[in-house]
């Protein structure tokens, strides 16, 4: 071992047994002084590094009261430096605001997620004879009531509400099988 390396050793040593001791009590001044546990964490982090940084500087003295100084110091830069940027904190998730916050439209995976559906849907439609594709096309996607269908296809009403029912009863057993295979290919 190097001397260099045994001095680094010495004064990680020396740091651990007079500044880590405090390391609860500063977290705690910091909670109060920015009231947000993440402010606080980033707050000590920041007030840690300084420590480590300036440990060789500290001649005897309380170290605890060192330390808050330093934790002090962190938290009115940072205050400082959220204000020249005209920092707004985001409102706590039981904030009314946060709703306003919140985009209600759907995300990039939502979205890709629908398309896909779309694709595997249109799939098993061009499947289906085309006596149930036209009916399920008019009701389901063109939403088309009964009567308009059966003057579309020329059939009765009776016999657009049974096709229907086959063709939607085929529609879902041919999902089913898809999603069947899908979570068989995952496995």
């Amino acid at each position: 071992m190097t001397a260099e390396q045994s001095s680094a050793e010495d004064r990680r040593a020396r740091f651990d047994a007079q500044v880590l001791p405090h390391l609860d009590a500063a977290y705690r001044f910091a909670r109060w002084l920015t009231r947000s546990p993440a402010d606080a964490d980033d707050v000590v982090q920041e007030a840690m590094l300084r420590a480590w940084r300036g440990f060789d500087g500290l001649r005897g003295g309380d170290v605890k009261a060192w330390l808050f100084a330093i934790v002090r110091n962190c938290h009115l830069t940072g205050h400082a430096r959220r204000e020249r940027r005209g920092f707004v904190p985001l409102p706590e998730e039981g904030d009314p605001q946060h709703a306003a916050l919140v985009s209600q439209e759907p995300g990039p995976e939502a979205d890709s997620m629908r398309r896909d559906e779309e694709r595997s849907l249109a799939r098993l439609l061009e499947e289906l004879p085309l006596e149930h594709r036209e009916v399920l096309i008019l009701r389901e996607i063109e939403e088309l009531d009964y009567r308009a269908i059966a003057s579309v296809t020329q059939m009765p009403i009776g016999t657009v509400m049974s096709r229907l029912a086959r063709a939607r009863a085929a529609l879902k057993a041919r999902w089913s099988m898809r999603t069947e295979e899908e979570r068989d290919a995952v496995r």
